[in-house]
C-alpha cells in the first residue's frame, strides 16, 4: 500500500513539474514576442518622430553613398531627405532624420521604415503604429 502511494505521488509530482515547463516555456515565448514588439513606435497623427541610424563602411576603401529613409505602409508613408555620407573603411557614422507622421494617417494603420542608399533598399524592423491622438477627459461634472 507503501508502495502505491509513494508511486501515486511520484507520478503526481511529474505531472506538476511537466506542467510547469510548459507553462514556463510559453512564457518565455511571450516574453520574447514582447521583446520584438519594442520594435513598435506608437505615434499619433502630426507627432513627430527622429530615427538614428548608424552606419559603417565594412569594405576596404574610402565610399560615398546617398541615404534616405521612409516609412512605408498600406495607409500612410513618409518620406526624409537624402544625406549623403563618407566613411574611410571600418569606420562608422550616425545619421539622423526627424519628421511627422502625415496628420491623415489613419489609427490603427502601420508603417515600416526603408533605408534607401545608392539603387539599393533594406527594410528595417522599425513600425510606427498610429493611435488614435484624440482623448476624453472629464472636464466637468454636476449632480443636482
Amino acid at each position: 500500500m507503501l508502495k502505491k502511494v509513494l508511486v501515486s505521488i511520484t507520478a503526481v509530482t511529474l505531472v506538476i513539474l511537466v506542467s510547469l515547463l510548459v507553462v514556463g516555456s510559453s512564457v518565455q515565448q511571450l516574453e520574447c514576442w514582447a521583446c520584438e514588439e519594442k520594435s513598435v513606435v506608437n505615434k499619433a497623427p502630426c507627432e513627430a518622430f527622429t530615427v538614428k541610424i548608424t552606419f559603417k563602411n565594412t569594405g576596404k576603401t574610402e565610399g560615398t553613398w546617398s541615404v534616405n529613409i521612409a516609412f512605408e505602409g498600406e495607409n500612410w508613408s513618409w518620406c526624409g531627405t537624402p544625406q549623403a555620407i563618407t566613411l574611410k573603411p571600418r569606420k562608422s557614422e550616425t545619421l539622423t532624420w526627424n519628421g511627422t507622421v502625415p496628420c491623415d494617417a489613419p489609427a490603427g494603420s502601420i508603417a515600416r521604415l526603408i533605408v534607401y542608399y545608392n539603387d539599393s533598399f533594406t527594410p528595417l524592423n522599425w513600425w510606427i503604429y498610429i493611435v488614435s491622438g484624440a482623448e476624453l477627459t472629464i472636464a466637468s461634472s454636476q449632480v443636482r
